[in-house]
């Protein structure tokens, strides 16, 4: 496919000319490799250049289309088979955060399930908290088809437990091993790496030795959606305003959107130079992944940064002011722990798999890089990824809070998106307008500001190469004086419906690690009744992009 890599041409072999002396000092133990480069294809890389699916994904396609027509002719009671051709794709897009979008996403699927229009959708992307129940459900390989009681069940155990052993002397004593572990196998250590390992405890009873890999396995027979996990690069001191690069992880393969350079998860995190693997390392666990996409990070450093503190706290100059607060003094643990991190506490670390490769002289005039461009660097090849020697991984949602982009890649021909919202949708449509990437207009009145409805639908006009988007924000609107679609709540039931996701006081903030019974199930409850309540508008957006395809399919 068109590459923004080296070479005369695009479809040409890769070219990796040395730099200076210099740079061929400082890479001198990597000489065979430039010896191997100059006899080099694309196929003899350990690097996948190119914008076109993997041969993975598109043998999963091909199996899960079946799949899903056979779901679309029964949901919506069609009378006729349809043509491969005339199948739309579908995709859950969910929005990050943290124990919120967590607890919500296991509602929404849940509604999804009930209408059975799982079996409809074919990717499912997702960051920060979403990432963390797609991961929970992925560890079953045929999560979607089976009931999904027990899996909630067990995120309500995990939500709802006390947080109080997070820093006990055995906690931290596990997490000065595996961080130890971890750096021994070859991987530079950051802040990031020991909330991951922190979450791993929120979320778990033990270790989680799941691996992204793994979730092939809930592949393999086209039966579950496709899962896409987000994050996004960014460099030493730059905002993410100026400098951010997309980043997806599928069980296939991880990689950049901007620039076509794609590895296999096992691989991901190994040192690489000019596209071949030159040191292989242990794959990561999920735990790690889970870390590199965490958005209330700098809201809980202080809190977990107190207990690997030796100095003592900074006292105010009137000791009335001081608020009443209990810490564990720190011990020899804290000590190690802070020893071997890292003090970029909101940034991962992974090699760069991208090291060593040059731009070709014509990359800004490709057309797949000049879709994601959207950093002040891009016009200086010098300073784009490739000559850095790692990556620095954050949170999407420190740029904005969105895991749309993947979905947006041309050749995932998207045409539906249920687009299941935990925070604002202006930031990410303004960003696609400024990207030029197809995506529909949203226009929320004030009033619709004000009182955010269940659900929209936008379909933009014929041939605007816009996914249809039915959009649900959180809110507590018609829940609180229905259980269920029709069913009025009764005056024992209505405390029920009394749920606060949007003032102040709201016990669901980004930032809060722990629910009681009660708030957990009244959020699941919510987040699958405004799916249900709403059905017609995802069926709607169904019918017209079957609709849509057909006619296209005429008119060529």
């Amino acid at each position: 496919g068109e590459r923004p890599w080296g070479g005369e041409t695009f479809p040409t072999e890769p070219h990796f000319p040395l730099y200076s002396l210099g740079y061929f000092i400082k890479f001198l133990s990597y000489f065979f490799f430039l010896c191997l480069s100059n006899c080099s294809s694309p196929g003899d890389l350990d690097v996948r250049l190119g914008y076109d699916l993997c041969s993975q994904e598109q043998e999963f396609l091909c199996k899960r289309k079946r799949i899903v027509a056979q779901a679309l002719k029964q949901v919506l009671q069609l009378d006729y088979d349809l043509q491969d051709h005339e199948v739309p794709v579908v995709a859950i897009m969910t929005t990050g955060g943290g124990t919120r979008s967590y607890t919500t996403t296991f509602g929404s699927m849940r509604a999804l399930k009930k209408l059975n229009l799982m079996d409809c959708v074919t990717y499912m992307s997702g960051l920060s908290g979403t990432s963390w129940a797609m991961a929970h459900l992925y560890r079953d390989a045929y999560w979607s088809q089976n009931d999904l009681h027990e899996k909630i069940q067990e995120a309500k155990k995990q939500v709802t437990k006390s947080k109080l052993e997070m820093f006990t002397a055995n906690r931290m004593k596990y997490y000065y091993q595996q961080l130890t572990q971890r750096k021994q196998e070859g991987y530079p250590i950051t802040f990031i790496d020991l909330w991951g390992l922190i979450i791993e405890y929120l979320l778990n009873d033990g270790k989680d030795n799941h691996r992204l890999s793994e979730q092939k396995e809930s592949l393999i027979n086209g039966q579950n959606p496709l899962p896409i996990y987000v994050t996004i690069n960014i460099k030493d001191k730059y905002s993410t305003q100026d400098f951010k690069e997309w980043l997806e992880f599928t069980p296939y393969e991880v990689g950049f959107l901007k620039y076509g350079a794609f590895v296999h998860p096992e691989d991901f995190g190994s040192e690489f130079f000019m596209g071949h693997l030159i040191k292989k390392l242990p794959e990561t666990r999920m735990c790690y992944l889970h870390g590199d996409v965490i958005n209330y990070l700098i809201e809980c450093q202080s809190i977990i940064i107190q207990h690997l503190m030796d100095e003592d706290p900074h006292l105010p100059t009137k000791p009335y002011e001081l608020k009443s607060r209990m810490f564990v003094p720190p011990g020899s643990l804290a000590t190690k722990l802070r020893g071997i991190l890292t003090d970029r506490l909101a940034v991962a670390q992974y090699h760069n798999f991208l090291k060593g490769f040059q731009m070709h002289d014509c990359y800004m005039e490709n057309t797949h890089f000049h879709r994601w461009k959207a950093t002040t660097l891009d016009c200086c090849p010098n300073q784009l990824t490739e000559y850095d020697d790692h990556l620095g991984l954050v949170d999407a949602g420190f740029f904005i809070n969105t895991s749309c982009p993947p979905l947006l890649r041309l050749e995932r021909k998207v045409d539906v998106i249920l687009h299941l919202s935990y925070s604002p949708l202006e930031d990410a449509c303004k960003y696609y307008k400024e990207q030029g990437i197809p995506f529909p207009n949203v226009v929320l009145t004030d009033e619709d500001r004000k009182h955010l409805k269940e659900c929209y639908y936008f379909n933009q006009s014929e041939g605007s190469g816009c996914p249809i988007l039915v959009f649900f924000p959180l809110v507590n609107d018609t829940f609180q004086y229905y259980s269920a679609p029709g069913e009025r709540r009764s005056e024992a039931d209505m405390a029920g419906g009394n749920i606060d996701v949007s003032t102040c006081k709201t016990p669901y903030s980004t930032y809060c690690l722990k629910y009681s019974d009660e708030d957990f199930d009244k959020l699941v409850n919510l987040s699958e009744y405004n799916i249900l309540n709403n059905q017609h508008l995802i069926f709607q957006a169904l019918h017209a992009a079957i609709e849509r395809k057909r006619q296209h399919c005429c008119k060529n």
